[in-house]
């Protein structure tokens, strides 16, 4: 029977939970998954119950273990960031958590804007401001919910959540509790003045360790539970986009991952701490690194709402891209601008919305599907513009995973927009492979992340740029580029209106 040592990479994402056993060669070699429930109780409004992190997550381990459990020599915990749930001083959830993606905190935004200050958090936070970190509905609670607020003892990250659950220890790591809003994160430390803001302190919040370090053991019960050997360390790894990026190889500011899920994540690495308007910086899974990172919340988003919303659910995914792959180039004169839950970089927009520009009578379901494709791989050549002119460094080639990836039609688009390489990562499945890696590392079986993630990672399928590249860069200079600015105010104006109940 094989005895090659397995670590495994626990992915907390919004809609599961997912558990692999990898091979010290980059190999999955078992799984485990589990659902978790989105909840939507008002417009905008999305929460989970947090009990079902730790279910999922154990019910997932669980698959695992019974499979290879004696083999495994170390878990790797990553997770959905922003997300955010407060605990009493029983350790129980007085509501459900807050979900990364909830719109109810326009006006938290604004009070922080007035009172603390655009560019203050944005130095603390490397982050500019907008309703995304957790901070923003820390606020709205404090105002809408004050009893609850202040029945909670405790405000965790998911990874918290989850450490605590499986090990009972009170940690988690910078890297993924900066996603919050409440980190100084070039000092790596909780921000008091930020606590402050929150109507917080230190005794809100759980220690922090660096990324890559051991946050715990899994208990006893919970070991033969889930089939894994006893006193099996638990590491704080690093939110999802920054695990991400360790499982596809991004080491450095010369190439950058895409992942083309429901919300497209994008980034390259930097050696030091930097900000920009271009970007949002996020503490590296690789550790001593920032990640420059570029956030679309309408990636395969985009799709869905096509599919199911627009269409009614009458054609699968299928014929659509068969339908957009008989389409020009250009979409015969369609564009897409794919914001349909607001903008952030480069224009941290909250009242932003989507835009669908130049509609005929002949445009059919295949022109919006290929316009709905091409408006996601404009906005990120917009966003790769902007990065590579605040770094000074040019990006050579993307790696790109995620369920969009696996289209080979949406792949030669990227690379087409983009114009640059596109290769697909081995693994698909590379934020829990970039927490694995981290876990090898603290397993003893690499010196450096680095050299678990050259080790563990690659990639295989290159997509280059063809002859339709010409094109497709003018119509981003010609039209996309300056499409959203010129209807940023009117696009304000309407979103004032709605609120407005008008």
């Amino acid at each position: 029977m094989n005895d090659e040592p397995l670590v495994v990479g626990v992915d907390a994402s919004t809609h599961g939970v997912k558990a692999i056993a990898w091979s010290l060669r980059g190999e999955a070699v078992a799984e485990g998954r589990a659902p978790v429930a989105l909840l939507n109780p008002g417009p905008g409004w999305w929460e989970q119950r947090a009990e079902e992190w730790a279910e999922a997550t154990v019910t997932a381990l669980a698959a695992v273990g019974t499979q290879v459990g004696r083999r495994v020599a170390a878990i790797g915990l990553t997770h959905q960031r922003e997300t955010f749930v407060g605990l009493d001083e029983a350790w129980r959830p007085v509501r459900p958590a807050i979900v990364w993606m909830d719109e109810r905190a326009h006006a938290e935004v604004a009070q922080i804007r007035a009172t603390f200050g655009d560019e203050r958090f944005h130095a603390l936070t490397g982050k500019p401001l907008s309703m995304t970190p957790s901070v923003t509905k820390l606020m709205w609670l404090r105002g809408h919910e004050a009893a609850r607020f202040e029945s909670a003892r405790r405000w965790l990250d998911v990874g918290a959540y989850l450490i605590h659950e499986l090990t009972g220890e009170d940690v988690t790591s910078v890297a993924s509790a900066e996603a919050m809003g409440l980190v100084d994160l070039r000092a790596g430390t909780w921000s008091e003045p930020l606590l402050e803001m929150a109507g917080l302190d230190t005794s809100s919040v759980p220690r922090l360790i660096p990324a890559g370090h051991v946050a715990g053991v899994l208990g006893r019960q919970l070991s033969r539970r889930v089939c894994l050997p006893d006193d099996m360390p638990v590491v704080a790894t690093a939110g999802d986009g920054q695990a991400a990026a360790l499982g596809a190889q991004i080491l450095g500011l010369d190439r950058a991952y895409l992942n083309l899920g429901t919300a497209v994540v994008a980034g390259t690495v930097a050696p030091d701490f930097r900000i920009d308007r271009a970007y949002r910086t996020m503490g590296g899974a690789l550790p001593g690194t920032y990640l420059l990172e570029s956030d679309l919340k309408g990636g395969t988003f985009t799709i869905d709402w096509l599919r199911d919303t627009v269409l009614g659910g009458r054609l699968p995914v299928e014929d659509l891209e068969r339908q957009a792959a008989a389409v020009p180039p250009g979409a015969a004169g369609l564009i897409l601008v794919p914001y349909l839950a607001t903008v952030m970089d480069p224009y941290w927009d909250d009242d932003a919305s989507g835009l669908l520009v130049g509609l005929r009578g002949e445009h059919g379901p295949g022109h919006l599907m290929r316009a709905a494709m091409e408006g996601v791989a404009l906005e990120e050549r917009l966003h790769f513009r902007a990065i590579e002119q605040a770094t000074g460094t040019r990006i050579d080639a993307v790696h790109i995973l995620g369920g969009g990836s696996q289209s080979n039609l949406w792949c030669q688009i990227m690379a087409d927009v983009l114009d640059r390489p596109v290769r697909r990562t081995l693994s698909q499945e590379a934020t829990s492979l970039g927490a694995a890696m981290l876990a090898a590392v603290t397993a003893g079986h690499f010196a450096s992340a680095r050299e678990a993630a050259e080790a563990m990672g690659g990639t295989a399928e290159e997509f280059v740029p063809g002859a339709d590249a010409p094109r497709y860069g003018r119509l981003f200079d010609d039209v996309y580029a300056g499409l959203y600015p010129a209807l940023r105010d009117a696009l304000g104006r309407l979103a004032a209106f709605l609120r407005s109940g008008a």
